[in-house]
């Protein structure tokens, strides 16, 4: 019903910035949750920042608060993630998310019901 696609992972050296993007399709975009989460070797997957469909609320994982941002473009069926001040902890695969039927977003993974196959993000010291 939804496929998303990620891309703009790579390689970068900490303090340096990155931009994922999602793109979405299948379904209508405008009206359901998307969500970013990583995955690190040896960890869960952890949600990174989510939004919510229709009216855009935000979150964030505190670790990437004030440095990540995430917004949508309905037009473009697109889901972005800004990434500044990377940091060596930042290093993981990272994966788009869709909570199709729900307005709200969730905070766990088993929230989400259609997912991308992932970017990986690597980040130097």
């Amino acid at each position: 019903q939804v496929q998303l696609v990620e891309s703009g992972g790579g390689l970068v050296q900490a303090g340096g910035s990155l931009r994922l993007s999602c793109a979405a399709s299948g379904r209508t975009f405008s009206n359901f949750a998307m969500a970013w989460f990583r995955q690190a070797p040896g960890k869960e997957r952890a949600l990174v920042a989510a939004i919510s469909g229709r009216v855009g609320n935000t979150f964030y994982a505190d670790s990437v608060k004030g440095r990540f941002t995430i917004s949508r473009d309905n037009a473009k069926n697109t889901v972005y993630l800004q990434m500044n001040s990377l940091e060596p902890e930042d290093t993981a695969v990272y994966y788009c998310a869709a909570r199709v039927g729900w307005l709200n977003y969730g905070l766990g993974p088993e929230e989400y019901n259609y997912w991308g196959q992932g970017t990986q993000v690597t980040v130097s010291s």
